[in-house]
């Protein structure tokens, strides 16, 4: 049987649908939610849930919560002297789901269909992928969380046209979506968000708040008090929603703190948390061009929604009343589990074609001859981010020097306009016959399908030689050298060379402007961004400030344009 699985950052949950209608797989404690977190005892045995948590209290040490924010990367999580990455401590809570599941349904399970944040990239989603494999399951599809939510709670249920903002705001991340339906078409139009937003950061600020109001210092305090005080302020976070003030009781080294907080205290501590909720949604509609007053609903799921704070937030922003979905926990698994019904094509669940979007720009590290000089790693987008998938596109390079005998196509997944700063996914080479630069034409094909499965076929036009290669599911290890490389690019972004405040502002912002662009308009910052930079080079007082002038006029425009988008 297939099952649709939540797999959270701070809860899991799993869901089927039998009889004609979805319901939640219970775990083994008779509950609904699996907490995510994992511990390794001191006999070696894997513990998840709820039972890790109180273990993880005792043991914080051999304990691992919010790894799923590490997804797809090399970090390692180090429990009673086990190491293990975020995709190995995922695959222990898939697992447990798994055994839950087929006791609930007392039939076997081996196939899933698995939700991830929409704003996940191409390594983290093969991450999930793989931790279902190390689970014992296939995984048929990955499914962005906010459509999985739209399909649970029933857009265009009443057989209308609706055109929505899905805002999902869960443990560990933050999704935008905007989508519509029609005739039974759920189309996406475009994403955004952050990995790095959510209800367990509202929690971290209440965490804060009790340690400035009491004096602790965090050095002077143990693990295990740590970890009691932080689930003292998901607790009293959570109080928020039925009372506007809080109570914190925390027994520290014998001593007991207690402390109350009030709602607006709160709301003005969390100020800075709710302003990035503000950005994802206005590059979500930019990106689908569409005006808050183009649409029918704002719907709010995942569980940090509960705060009223936040609720109050998003009105602020959108100028519009959100609806607050029942159970935000748990319309992702059961939007999951709906998608399951439709996969086996259940003659009780009307079908739902879903289009989807590629998250992220597919594109190459290319070099740029813009007349005066030649600038190498240069980004060129091949499929633009919220491009409609399947897609396939083709872009044609030249060799960039004399005598060249082969081309390197790296395979980059990012929004900078420098390809460094970008995803390394992979990288092909092909040889090329011995010429003059400009003289060879290679043809870079990139399809990407409904599976986040990424093709690419390079071809040398002159001798018809091809390679090509699929980013699925092996992703080799980072080597020490690229660890290097890493820090060292890290490195430069921290400590910026240029010792004009004023200049330097203005690339960052144009940097930060180009990533939240398309097409034309990002064309259109690269070239003044190039002009500017040379005249930064060579020194030129004159010219610096009239191309300083030239692109913050023409930054103004761009995000002035955006945020009219905002205006309902």
């Amino acid at each position: 049987m297939l099952i649709g699985i939540d797999l959270g950052t701070t809860n899991s949950l799993a869901a089927c649908y039998r009889n004609g209608k979805t319901e939640i797989i219970t775990n083994r404690l008779g509950k609904k939610i699996t907490p995510s977190i994992v511990s390794i005892d001191d006999s070696d045995h894997i513990l998840v849930g709820e039972t890790a948590r109180e273990y993880g209290m005792l043991h914080p040490d051999r304990t691992a919560s919010v790894f799923k924010r590490a997804m797809g990367t090399g970090k390692t999580f180090d429990l009673g002297g086990h190491s293990f990455l975020a995709e190995e401590l995922s695959s222990f809570v898939l697992r447990s789901l798994k055994e839950d599941a087929e006791a609930y349904l007392e039939e076997k399970i081996d196939e899933a269909i698995i939700s991830v944040p929409a704003y996940f990239n191409d390594k983290q989603r093969k991450a999930t992928i793989r931790a279902g494999g190390l689970a014992g399951l296939k995984v048929s599809r990955i499914i962005n969380e906010p459509t999985a939510s739209a399909i649970a709670y029933g857009i265009g249920r009443q057989g209308k046209s609706e055109r929505c903002l899905v805002l999902d705001l869960g443990g560990g991340t933050f999704d935008v979506t905007v989508l519509e339906y029609y005739k039974n078409i759920m189309e996406v139009y475009a994403i955004a968000g952050d990995n790095f937003l959510g209800g367990e950061d509202f929690t971290q600020v209440l965490f804060d708040m009790f340690m400035e109001r009491t004096k602790l210092d965090q050095e002077d305090i143990g693990f295990r008090d740590l970890r009691l005080i932080f689930k003292a302020a998901e607790q009293a976070k959570c109080s928020f929603c039925d009372s506007d003030v809080v109570l914190m009781n925390v027994t520290v080294s014998g001593k007991r703190y207690a402390e109350s907080f009030e709602a607006s205290e709160y709301e003005m501590r969390c100020k800075e948390l709710l302003e990035k909720l503000r950005k994802p949604i206005e590059k979500a509609l930019n990106d689908a061009k569409i005006a808050l007053s183009d649409l029918d609903e704002i719907l709010l799921t995942g569980g940090a929604i509960r705060l009223p704070i936040i609720r109050k937030h998003v009105r602020r922003i959108c100028g519009m009343e959100p609806v607050s979905l029942p159970e935000p926990e748990e319309t992702v698994a059961l939007g999951a589990a709906l998608q399951c019904a439709m996969k086996e094509r259940d003659q009780q669940v009307e079908e739902i074609i879903l289009t989807d979007v590629c998250p992220f720009t597919l594109g190459t590290s290319v070099i740029r001859d813009n007349g005066s000089f030649e600038i190498p790693g240069v980004y060129l987008p091949i499929i633009e981010r919220n491009t409609v998938i399947p897609v396939s596109r083709k872009q044609i390079v030249y060799t960039a020097h004399d005598d060249q005998k082969y081309v390197d196509v790296e395979i980059l997944q990012g929004e900078s306009r420098i390809a460094a700063n970008n995803i390394l996914l992979g990288k092909l080479t092909v040889e090329v016959p011995v010429g003059p630069k400009g003289q060879e034409a290679i043809e870079i094909t990139y399809t990407y399908d409904i599976d986040a499965l990424l093709e690419v076929e390079v071809k040398v036009l002159s001798t018809g030689m091809t390679k090509n290669v699929i980013i699925q599911e092996e992703e080799k290890q980072e080597s020490e050298a690229e660890k290097a490389s890493r820090i060292k690019r890290l490195e430069y972004l921290k400590f910026n060379p240029r010792e004009d405040e004023e200049n330097m502002l203005v690339m960052l912002r144009a940097d930060r402007v180009y990533e939240e662009s398309l097409s034309n308009e990002r064309k259109d910052i690269e070239k003044l961004v190039e002009d500017f930079q040379k005249a930064l080079d060579d020194k030129n007082i004159l010219m610096i400030e009239i191309n300083k002038k030239k692109l913050t006029e023409l930054l103004d425009e761009i995000e002035n344009g955006n945020n009219d988008r905002l205006v309902a």
